[in-house]
């Protein structure tokens, strides 16, 4: 039978740095032997003078411990995969018999193994919101032994979040969200530590929050967060996970400070308050933030092995009704008000002063708009008509009713553009976006 068996980095001294060998064997026994016939050195580091493996390294068929099936004797089947598990030296952070087994198929794996598990043990991730996009990647997150796991949160269960949420279920309807990821999260992974934030995200504690964490992953469902988030982990140097969310689709990227672009890169400005409706008003589709969550929490993985090419200075754009990725490329803006070319770097005194004065804002954003307000209403005021007069009447169903001519359906707007008389003053009117945003996960 033809097998492989994954030699571990400490031993690829002995077998040319080769990360795998494959041999031909019919049990565990036999394809030691076959290994020990290419590689002699590697004997005496795997077998004592009795002939025993040694008590300092496992042994692992498919994932496997041998110790549990037959040891020695234990059959093989082709394709099989044998792996080496010797115990290493890493400081403090060390795997217990338990977390080898659980991790086991990490440990197959020659860009993780033993080495990587305890990078990831060791590691520090934090979400901003245990809602759809925390969801799984908390999960996930936690299932691949992250060792701390922070979640910023302080809203409470709805019943309405058991859609998409899959942290919590129904028997923690009306109970904060934190609280439930907790218990969902530890009866996951008991070795994992998850430490609770249960306030609203500020410019006064978001320093203080981010920086005992290595990686941020953002989960958030309105853009004052958001933005908040980006400043944040740039002002502190830290990597940010991005993830959106909206009806059928998702973005996802990474922006990480000194190496690519951030977010205010993309969009230096929020949009007006109301424009863009959010989850709750426009609705999203149950399984688009599993996808964009999973791969946020790829992504945290890859930067905490420091493994694989992150998602910097790129942006995927995923269509979940077309089934279609599209990765765009992102530069960083010269212009940029907080990483562009006439950027200052701070000091540690002015950074929470930076972040009040820059979280959830554009620069100049809310200036900009006082200008085209007031140069609208100029402009209607030139042609004779009060702008107080123009506003329309909202009515159900879509529809709406101006004092000087008809409204015609949103739903038919794109065919009927030519029935607009367009030497007269045009309004266009939507009806998303009324109500209060609930500044809770999304």
């Amino acid at each position: 039978m033809s097998v492989q068996i994954r030699i571990p980095t400490p031993l690829r001294r002995h077998t040319d740095e080769q990360a795998q060998v494959e041999v031909t064997a019919g049990e565990v026994s036999e394809a030691l032997e076959a290994l020990f016939g290419q590689c002699p050195a590697l004997r005496s580091q795997i077998l004592g003078e009795d002939g025993r493996v040694r008590s300092y390294v496992n042994l692992f068929l498919n994932g496997e411990d041998i110790r549990f099936l037959e040891g020695l004797k234990t059959p093989l089947s082709d394709g099989d995969q044998l792996a080496i598990v010797p115990a290493i030296a890493g400081g403090n952070v060390t795997l217990s018999r338990e977390e080898v087994s659980r991790y086991s198929r990490h440990l197959l794996l020659p860009e993780v193994t033993i080495e990587g598990q305890k990078r990831l043990k060791a590691g520090r991730v934090l979400l901003v919101g245990a809602g759809g996009l925390g969801s799984p990647a908390a999960l996930y997150l936690a299932a691949a032994g992250v060792g701390t796991i922070g979640l910023v949160d302080f809203d409470v269960v709805d019943e309405s979040n058991l859609q998409r949420q899959i942290l919590h279920d129904t028997r923690w309807v009306g109970r904060p969200k934190i609280e439930s990821a907790k218990d969902r999260l530890t009866a996951l992974n008991p070795h994992i530590d998850v430490v609770l934030f249960g306030e609203r995200l500020t410019s006064e504690n978001a320093l203080r929050i981010f920086k005992g964490f290595d990686v941020v992953l953002d989960g958030t469902d309105n853009f004052a967060t958001r933005y908040l988030t980006n400043d944040a982990c740039f002002l502190l140097g830290k990597p940010n996970v991005y993830g959106s969310i909206f009806r059928f689709e998702g973005q996802v990227s990474v922006f990480y400070p000194e190496k690519g672009p951030c977010y205010r890169c993309l969009y230096p400005s929020p949009p007006p308050p109301g424009l863009v409706p959010s989850c709750a008003e426009g609705g999203v589709l149950g399984v688009l933030p599993g996808v964009v969550g999973c791969l946020q929490a790829t992504e945290a993985l890859k930067l905490l092995l420091g493994i694989g090419t992150p998602l910097v200075g790129r942006l995927v754009l995923y269509d979940a009704l077309d089934l279609v990725f599209r990765e765009l490329k992102l530069r960083r803006d010269p212009a940029c008000p907080l990483c562009g070319e006439s950027r200052t770097d701070p000091g540690p005194r002015r950074l929470r002063r930076i972040l009040r004065s820059r979280a959830g804002r554009g620069s100049g954003g809310a200036a900009r708009r006082r200008d085209l307000r007031a140069r609208a209403e100029g402009a209607t005021r030139k042609r004779g008509r009060d702008p107080a007069h123009r506003r329309p009447r909202a009515a159900r169903g879509g529809h709406l009713r101006d004092r000087r001519g008809p409204a015609h359906p949103a739903r038919l707007a794109p065919g009927r553009l030519h029935e607009v008389d367009m030497s007269r003053t045009v309004v266009v009117h939507c009806r998303s976006g009324r109500g209060r945003r609930r500044p809770s996960s999304s």
